[in-house]
């Protein structure tokens, strides 16, 4: 068995301050490493006199705290070895005798996760793999499996291209300073995209790999490929944080009608009610002299969309708004649902079953297809009935 080891207060005192290696273990440490020698083999990490870490003031709570931190890190670096990919792990951490959990970054055993193929790019040291990966929108998880999957350091964070070196981690989450014009930043809006990228030892140097394996910035020439696939991946991402998680709609091929438009004009983005939403043209068309004061009363609305106030609530909550009737019962629903269905048959002499066709394609209702198609096909009737009761 062999033991070495650094002491601080001999590099400390060396003339030439270089990293000189000890070995052997320290005076009175020699019981400690009895669990290797009965074990046969492995590896035994011994800190020792932590007096930069445990200074006056710090409580047993926070050494505890940092033990965590230290085990959940492990758990990311190290996460593909210690995984068991349906065989024996590649590798074993035990934290103060407790085995560690790997963390996927990727949660590729959700059924919500999308996953890309992967893409390899052939370079002068070898190839590098690329895979894509947008997460499930909180929506589609349990409060449990959230909190796990944001990782060490938070959903928005772990953001980007996940970096590894012969399978360890080297970069969790980070944008490689890529990007059009300006290099992207970490934003709430992007932070579902997660993107594999794996390269072997014998692209260190193109890599610029510091001493410690924690920097690495892509080569010149792999730069276009990467912000093509990151592109890709957080536009997808994107669109999943925007909608929810939610399908858009029950027959792919066939476009939502929103409720709200951008219009992108030279002097900037304005967001505008859509006059044709079945909700608003039916107030519309039955408005007659109102009509004029309900145009104006929708242009007041648009005008002072609190844009700002939903930024900061989104950015600093971390979270969209509700929308979309999130957390309400499916009565409330179904009473708005009713009266938007009752026009559009009643007033409009559309069938039901088109009705409920067109309904299915409304937003927010493309998101509520049981109740969508649980709508008699009287609705007159139905509504009676609800009066009198």
């Amino acid at each position: 068995m062999n033991c070495l080891r650094w002491d601080l207060d001999v590099l400390a005192s060396s003339p030439d301050h270089g990293w000189h290696l000890l070995e052997g273990t320290d005076s009175g440490s020699e019981h400690l490493l009895e669990p290797l020698h009965a074990a046969g083999k492995g590896t035994l990490v011994l800190w020792e006199r932590l007096d930069r870490i445990v200074t006056p003031g710090f409580a047993e709570q926070n050494f505890l705290d940092l033990v965590d931190e230290v085990a959940r890190h492990l758990s990311m670096v190290f996460h593909r070895y210690l995984d068991l990919g349906g065989g024996a792990p590649l590798l074993r951490i035990l934290v103060n005798g407790r085995p560690l959990d790997p963390w996927d970054p990727f949660m590729r055993n959700h059924p919500a996760t999308w996953s890309s193929p992967v893409a390899q790019i052939a370079q002068p040291a070898g190839s590098v793999d690329v895979q894509c990966h947008v997460l499930p929108h909180k929506d589609r998880l349990t409060p449990e499996r959230e909190l796990s999957a944001a990782g060490p350091h938070g959903w928005t964070a772990q953001q980007g291209f996940h970096v590894y070196r012969n399978r360890r981690l080297l970069l969790a989450g980070s944008w490689l300073g890529l990007g059009h014009g300006r290099s992207w930043t970490k934003e709430e809006a992007h932070r579902l995209a997660r993107i594999r990228l794996d390269f072997r030892n014998s692209a260190d140097a193109d890599w610029k790999i510091d001493i410690r394996k924690s920097v690495a910035s892509p080569p010149v020439g792999l730069r276009p490929k990467l912000t093509g696939l990151a592109e890709h991946a957080r536009a997808r991402a994107r669109k999943v944080f925007a909608h929810r998680g939610r399908p858009q709609a029950a027959n792919p091929h066939r476009t939502v009608t929103q409720a709200w438009k951008a219009e992108h004009t030279a002097s900037g983005v304005r967001y505008r009610i859509d006059r044709q939403h079945p909700a608003v043209r039916a107030v519309l068309d039955d408005a007659g002299d109102l009509s004029g004061r309900i145009g104006a009363m929708l242009r007041v609305v648009e005008e002072t969309v609190p844009v700002q106030r939903i930024w900061l609530d989104t950015s600093e909550g971390r979270e969209t708004p509700r929308t979309e009737f999130a957390g309400e019962p499916s009565s409330e629903v179904q009473g708005v649902l009713m009266v938007i269905y009752r026009n559009l048959v009643m007033h409009k002499g559309i069938s039901p079953r088109l009705a409920r066709e067109q309904l299915l394609h409304t937003e927010p209702f493309n998101n509520c297809p049981d109740l969508v198609m649980a709508l008699p096909d009287n609705p007159q009737k139905a509504y009676d009935d609800g009066v009198r009761n």
